[in-house]
């Protein structure tokens, strides 16, 4: 059985993440109740960036300690088991708040891998 490289969940959770930030790009809060598509588009995305972060080992983990960790896998967990009770505003705020001020983060994460 091969080691999975740990770099490859950072680098799903960026690019999970920008893609997120690419289609709310020039939306809005109602556009999540009018769009259903969007609705879960972004919903499935949060999600797997939460599965990603699942797989990030602690010790890439305590390079960034000031990224919440813990509260990027309970997003996942919380839209996964509570898909029946999802806050559109609790997710916009992730898009449009938690999601922006992740994303320079784990780039930084990553170019700190490739450099050395």
């Amino acid at each position: 059985m091969s080691k999975r490289d740990p770099w490859v969940a950072v680098r799903q959770m960026l690019d999970l993440a920008e893609e997120a930030a690419e289609l709310v790009r020039g939306k809005t809060r109602a556009d999540l109740d009018r769009e259903r598509v969007l609705t879960l588009a972004l919903t499935r995305l949060v999600e797997v960036v939460g599965e990603a972060a699942s797989r990030v080992p602690e010790e890439l983990r305590r390079r960034r300690p000031e990224l919440p960790w813990s509260q990027i896998v309970a997003a996942r967990n919380r839209l996964i088991h509570g898909y029946d009770d999802i806050s559109l505003d609790i997710l916009w705020d992730i898009l449009t708040e938690d999601l922006p001020a992740l994303i320079p983060s784990l780039r930084e994460m990553l170019g700190e891998a490739d450099a050395g």
